[in-house]
């Protein structure tokens, strides 16, 4: 398709279309923005599309105008923008392609990609790869579900550069040609069932990655996750596992002592790094690092940059992140904790008495798992919310009943800082999206960290 020659329509006036629109100027494009939020304010919104170099495209706003159908050649919906949402229909049934920015940003892409999915860890993998490849590629790109619109820097690439892509499954709901040379597939466990429906709609999303990849690629599959080995038999790329419970005959792998990564190529099994001197906590980091490992390998990266980038790398803001030591107490911000897998994950990387602070917006998941890991570990749960009573009645299903609600979640850290002794941990990973009470994750975080940095020593 030859996008010189279309109009585009761009759904969404968030970061991601914002980019997507500079990105078609860019390339002198004609497009359009469109945003169903008619309490949008227009001028400020094209304020941010003139800052962002977008030019001054036709801005609508409010109800969908079924007009715009024969107007536009093609759509590119930003990745918050469910795609079975009525106008999104509207354009499918009178034939337009429906695109995301993933796809978009794909169609100016010059050099080699990377992409990594999974329902956690990849911002961790994605962070950890893109280090790596900085320590040897000259031309270095992190992008997508990690906070950096693909859209942004796909203009920029060049033969010679690498993109390391973070995608999400919404991302993902919309590939049509996006072929990365690598790419891993973490875990799948249930999430966004909200808008998935149901979880083989949800793996199909995740296995989307791999849809136009050959024999000439790689998909990096964790073999521990029932889901992602059996998409071992459903990938047409050369398929690399690694594990954390088994010794393969290729992939990545620990030693019999279960304290040294190792890497076989098939043809020489390698040690790679020792846990011990990783700077990142928990086993669930082993298997971000693990598939970080087989992704880089996959890149031709040499095993010794691989370990450089390995040992230097700290964890992401957000994740089983130290906060602060008060009075004993140790406080771990885990806001990207916004699903229960990932918040069985946090709640084993606590080797203290952890008072917990957990809940959010409902995504319609169930609550035993997680509130099973927590039990054993866990001295207190403090609840925020509208989870907060499915958290609680689960929690006493279960057994447990130190339970505390907060209006807050300030309340919540200057209430645990009460429960918590010298000691204990508290760990805020909630298991539920921060929406409804947080513009996102990062917000949820970044407040937590405050908080507790106000509290008296």
């Amino acid at each position: 398709m030859n996008l010189k020659e279309k109009t585009i329509l761009v759904a969404g006036g968030g970061i991601s279309g914002i980019a997507a629109a500079a990105l078609l100027e860019k390339h002198q494009i004609r497009y359009i923005l469109y945003d169903s939020k008619e309490e949008l304010d227009k001028e400020e919104l094209a304020k941010k599309l003139r800052e962002a170099g977008a030019g001054e495209p036709k801005l609508l706003l409010g109800a969908f105008d079924e007009s715009l159908c024969d107007q536009v050649d093609l759509a590119v919906l930003s990745p918050g923008i469910p795609t079975d949402q009525p106008f999104v229909n509207s354009l499918r049934e009178k034939g337009i392609p429906v695109w995301g920015e993933i796809e978009l940003a794909f169609y100016f892409e010059k050099g080699t990609v990377a992409a990594i999915t999974g329902t956690n860890g990849k911002t961790t993998t994605t962070a950890l790869v893109g280090e790596i490849m900085k320590l040897y590629y000259e031309k270095v790109f992190v992008v997508g579900n990690i906070g950096i619109p693909y859209t942004s820097v796909a203009g920029d690439t060049t033969a010679e550069s690498v993109t390391v892509a973070e995608i999400s499954s919404f991302q993902l709901e919309t590939v049509h040609q996006f072929r990365p040379h690598v790419t891993a597939i973490l875990n799948v466990t249930p999430d966004h069932l909200n808008r998935h429906y149901t979880m083989e709609n949800y793996e199909n999303a995740k296995l989307a990655i791999t849809k136009n990849q050959t024999v000439a690629d790689v998909c990096v599959l964790n073999y521990d996750n029932e889901i992602t080995r059996a998409f071992g038999g459903r990938v047409q790329a050369q398929t690399v596992f690694f594990s954390r419970e088994q010794k393969l005959e290729k992939g990545v792998y620990l030693d019999e002592t279960g304290g040294v990564i190792l890497y076989n190529d098939g043809d020489k099994e390698q040690p790679v790094c020792e846990i011990a001197k990783m700077q990142l906590l928990g086993g669930h980091n082993v298997e971000n690092v693990m598939a970080a490992i087989a992704v880089s390998a996959a890149m031709n990266v040499p095993l010794d940059v691989i370990r450089e980038g390995v040992y230097s790398f700290r964890a992401v803001e957000h994740r089983i992140e130290f906060v602060k030591e008060v009075k004993g107490v140790t406080y771990y911000n885990d806001s990207k904790g916004t699903n229960t897998d990932a918040a069985i994950k946090g709640i084993e990387a606590m080797v203290r008495p952890t008072v917990l602070i957990a809940g959010g917006y409902d995504k319609k998941s169930p609550y035993d798992d997680w509130i099973e890991a927590c039990l054993g570990r866990m001295k207190s749960l403090i609840l925020i919310g509208q989870t907060a009573p499915k958290i609680a009645e689960t929690a006493e299903k279960h057994g447990f009943t130190h339970i505390i609600f907060a209006d807050s979640l300030q309340e919540a850290v200057q209430t645990a800082a009460k429960e918590a002794q010298a000691g204990d941990a508290v760990l805020l990973s909630p298991a539920c999206a921060s929406w409804g009470m947080f513009k996102n994750y990062e917000e949820r975080g970044r407040l937590f960290k405050e908080y507790v940095h106000d509290l008296e020593e």
